[in-house]
């Protein structure tokens, strides 16, 4: 009897749950634009998180503040486009849930709806109940996201790891159990202690999803353009680069440009 798991045609907030149940890690990945998106899905990632990070890697801002509502949907509606395998989640931005429930909610709906999005991503644990609980009241899936939470980037003045003090990982793990009952479908646990992020995924039934983090969440993501070396200034111990993209895309581009200047682009064959 084959042993085989059984493919996947569609992840979905239910596939998370399986996959945690079986043992199964779940592969996240950062994507912003449709060609990029593209590639994503046909190398079977399981969920993209259309992530603030935008306002870093794709609008050059040194934190994830400015990016804007309509600006996340843009992105996102790029992405989904693109799509046909994998979960599309798309954080909130800072501001389109801070201020109260009725905003939240406001906000993920507009994402879902112009945007075609399966969930939608926030920062916060018990001070943000209200808002979650309002939206997932509409049927929209809830991702949580806790530890370093970059929203909060000026509040904590450092992008350091998190959770170190008893307190504060006291109150971490209060946080993903609140969210588990709230009914979030994951978590996702940024810079946190390996020992923190063990004992939160051992303690709660949703799937969590690390960056820096460890080897003991239930699944792991990177930003795209880190992971490829587009970007070459961001150098955290928890970032594997796969590829040197930066420098490759470089010297390819200086070619053109030196058979451009050299007249050997285009040739005979490149001409009608």
């Amino acid at each position: 009897m084959s042993t085989a798991k059984k493919e996947i045609k569609k992840v979905t907030t239910q596939t998370f749950q399986k996959m945690k149940q079986n043992g199964e890690k779940i592969a996240m990945l950062t994507g912003y634009d449709f060609s990029m998106a593209k590639i994503l899905d046909a190398a079977k990632i399981d969920a993209i998180l259309v992530g603030d990070s935008a306002s870093n890697v794709i609008a050059g801002h040194e934190t994830t503040l400015p990016i804007t509502l309509d600006q996340m949907i843009y992105h996102a509606s790029s992405v989904v486009r693109a799509v046909d395998r994998a979960l599309v989640v798309v954080d909130l931005p800072f501001g389109s849930y801070q201020a109260n429930s009725t905003e939240a909610l406001r906000s993920a709906i507009k994402i879902m709806k112009e945007s075609g999005a399966h969930a939608v991503k926030l920062e916060g644990g018990k001070e943000v109940e209200d808002s979650i609980k309002r939206i997932l009241t509409a049927g929209i899936p809830v991702m949580g996201h806790l530890g370093l939470t970059p929203q909060s980037i000026y509040k904590f003045g450092t992008y350091t790891v998190r959770a170190k003090e008893e307190m504060e990982a006291q109150k971490l793990i209060e946080d993903a159990k609140l969210l588990e009952k709230l009914g979030c479908f994951g978590i996702v646990l940024e810079k946190i202690p390996a020992h923190l992020a063990k004992q939160v995924s051992e303690s709660v039934s949703i799937p969590t999803i690390g960056i820096g983090a460890g080897p003991h969440c239930d699944g792991q993501i990177l930003v795209l353009h880190d992971l490829l070396g587009i970007t070459k200034e961001f150098h955290p111990r928890f970032l594997r680069r796969y590829l040197s993209l930066f420098d490759t895309i470089k010297d390819a581009i200086s070619s053109y440009i030196d058979d451009v200047k050299s007249v050997d682009f285009p040739n005979e064959k490149e001409q009608y």
